[in-house]
């Protein structure tokens, strides 16, 4: 067709893409963390959560990954089936892209994420992105 460009689609290039990148910004949530920077520390979490899903959808369907970053969503078009508690996990993930990157004007959720608060829900989004990555071979 006039006009239109083909594109190559290397399905396992982009797959180790999506799975590198999100490795990598686990491991940038930690170090936020642990420097005490914990809504951003979340935020990451929710990047890598975000990243490893879109690597599993485009294993499934062979196509890149659409541009959203509701994981609800990401992980349904992915065919992955997901349990009432994986859904509020990923539903809880999700508030974090959203409330550090557009804070209220109360800063309410940074004034929200303790170290205790945030090293808890590290290490559930952890729990969730471990169970994702298994899916990948």
């Amino acid at each position: 067709m006039e006009g239109v460009i083909q594109l190559s689609f290397d399905s396992r290039k982009v797959i180790g893409y999506w799975r590198d990148e999100a490795e990598e910004d686990l491991k940038v949530a930690g170090h936020l963390l642990e420097k005490g920077d914990y809504s951003y520390s979340l935020f990451f979490g929710h990047l890598a959560t975000e990243k490893i899903l879109k690597a599993i959808y485009v294993l499934k369907k062979g196509e890149h990954a659409p541009f959203v970053h509701n994981l609800v969503r990401l992980a349904t078009e992915a065919g992955i089936e997901l349990s009432e508690e994986n859904k509020k996990d990923l539903i809880r993930i999700t508030a974090f892209h959203l409330e550090a990157r557009y804070p209220d004007e109360n800063r309410s959720f940074r004034e929200k994420c303790s170290k205790d608060f945030s090293e808890h829900e590290l290490a559930q989004i952890k729990v969730i992105y471990r169970w994702l990555k298994s899916m990948i071979p």
